[in-house]
């Protein structure tokens, strides 16, 4: 005599169980990795858009022999009049992570800021600096300040 087998197709509740803490246990892992580097993208972004407001700013100063007057309405610090006042320049201001700000400009120098906008992805990742005379700074703990060691972009 010939008994039948058959075979059920189909996973136990366990084996889906598994496969789902499986999944939660990767992407718990995942999820803050690829924040981060979310993070990292903006804030390229941001001095890249630095960058070209320094070049605005340069062009300014080549056009009136000063830094002075670069902001919105004429003013030297504050709401940038030769560039967008945000970044990424290049989308919608109302998609924009950071305020670029002039924090002071003179006949000679310039000192510009990214600012990280509060409800943002960036909000808390600190400002960024750069100086007329190539100095870039990362405030990367937030302090409100550049440290001696924050001198840099990629610290």
């Amino acid at each position: 005599m010939h008994k039948k087998f058959t075979l059920m197709s189909g996973f136990t509740l366990i084996e889906l169980m598994v496969a789902v803490a499986i999944a939660g246990i990767l992407i718990s892992v995942g999820y803050p990795a690829y924040q981060g580097v979310i993070k990292s993208g903006y804030r390229k972004s941001a001095q890249s858009d630095l960058m070209a407001f320094a070049a605005a700013m340069e062009r300014h100063h080549a056009g009136n022999f000063t830094y002075k007057g670069a902001g919105a309405g004429g003013s030297d610090t504050g709401k940038p009049g030769v560039f967008a006042s945000w970044s990424p320049a290049s989308e919608p201001a109302s998609e924009k992570r950071y305020n670029l700000t002039i924090v002071s400009a003179t006949g000679v120098d310039y000192e510009i800021k990214a600012s990280p906008v509060s409800g943002s992805t960036q909000a808390g990742d600190g400002d960024i600096y750069y100086f007329s005379d190539g100095r870039k700074g990362w405030d990367e703990n937030n302090s409100g300040g550049l440290d001696g060691s924050e001198y840099c972009w990629s610290c």
